[in-house]
């Protein structure tokens, strides 16, 4: 990608200053995503509204700018080669929650953490969210890929979605069908708009039954979830009448490495980082096991995970 031009950079810098946006230039995108890796971003911004989010949007499209937002990082990756564009994060201003009147409908900030979501909802006694408990991703992004585990997926509890166009220039409520929700799929991967907020309809529940099934679920992942590596989470999507990690270790793949990157010894689903690995050692290893896995099986697996750059 061509490095954005040094009077363009200066531009767009001082453009972000007046309206008093915070950034950073030339940032490692390792710090902001859950691989641990990657090259470097031109600038990294943060809108801490709505108002904000805009304004960013229409600073890069009016600049033509190449741009993306980034939620918590938890199913990217950044090429080595960086970004030369502007990745953009929501902050934590945008992290609110509230129950409204009726008790069970709640309104939330898309950059919330669904670990954070969750825990506020059992202070609440509103079940239906426990299945997102240990999903290591903020509510933005799991509306973008309609995140799931263990039985259950975002699309089961939104009723709407409040969106910002792409550049920034209008503003749109999207119904839960018109989402077009899907497996790892929402209608925001194909329109470029980006949710900055949701509404999501629960039920009442025991305060027990509640905490004992998120204990659950923690423990579930803990014990069949390579967790204590930095990765992706599953780094391929389920194909249809298989499982990933067993097509993976049925092709022999199980713990094979390339440079700091392996398939998991505890779960074949999960590429991890061992340390020290490069995006590259990770994007490699990803198509290895995608040919092995072929040549095996006839079945060509697809990323979870996007891969930027």
């Amino acid at each position: 990608m061509e490095k954005i031009r040094a009077d363009l950079l200066q531009k767009l810098k001082e453009e972000m200053e007046k309206a008093e946006i915070h950034f950073e230039e030339n940032v490692s995108m390792s710090r902001y995503t859950s691989f641990k890796a990657g090259g470097n971003a031109a600038l990294l911004a943060q809108a801490k509204s709505h108002d904000q989010l805009k304004t960013l949007l229409q600073i890069a499209c009016s600049e033509k700018v190449p741009h993306i937002l980034l939620g918590n990082g938890s199913n990217t990756l950044f090429k080595d080669s960086g970004y030369e564009g502007i990745v953009i994060r929501l902050s934590d201003d945008m992290a609110y929650v509230s129950v409204m009147d009726d008790g069970v409908t709640v309104r939330a900030g898309a950059s919330i953490l669904l670990s954070t979501l969750s825990r506020i909802l059992l202070d609440e006694n509103l079940t239906g969210f426990e299945f997102a408990s240990g999903i290591p991703g903020s509510l933005g992004g799991a509306l973008f890929m309609n995140a799931g585990a263990y039985g259950g997926e975002i699309k089961q509890v939104v009723r709407e979605v409040k969106t910002v166009s792409f550049d920034g220039t209008a503003e749109k409520i999207f119904s839960a069908d018109e989402m077009d929700f899907g497996y790892r799929h929402s209608i925001l991967q194909e329109n470029g708009y980006i949710a900055v907020e949701a509404v999501i309809e629960l039920k009442r529940g025991d305060h027990e039954k509640i905490a004992q099934e998120m204990k659950v679920l923690s423990e579930k992942r803990n014990s069949r979830q390579p967790v204590s590596y930095p990765s992706a989470g599953s780094t391929f999507k389920r194909p249809e009448g298989h499982f990933a990690g067993k097509l993976i270790e049925d092709a022999g793949m199980k713990g094979v490495t390339v440079g700091g990157a392996q398939v998991s010894p505890l779960h074949s689903g999960f590429i991890i980082n061992t340390g020290g690995a490069t995006a590259t050692d990770i994007i490699d290893l990803i198509t290895l096991v995608q040919n092995r896995v072929y040549d095996k099986s006839g079945v060509m697996l697809e990323p979870e995970v996007r891969i930027i750059g």
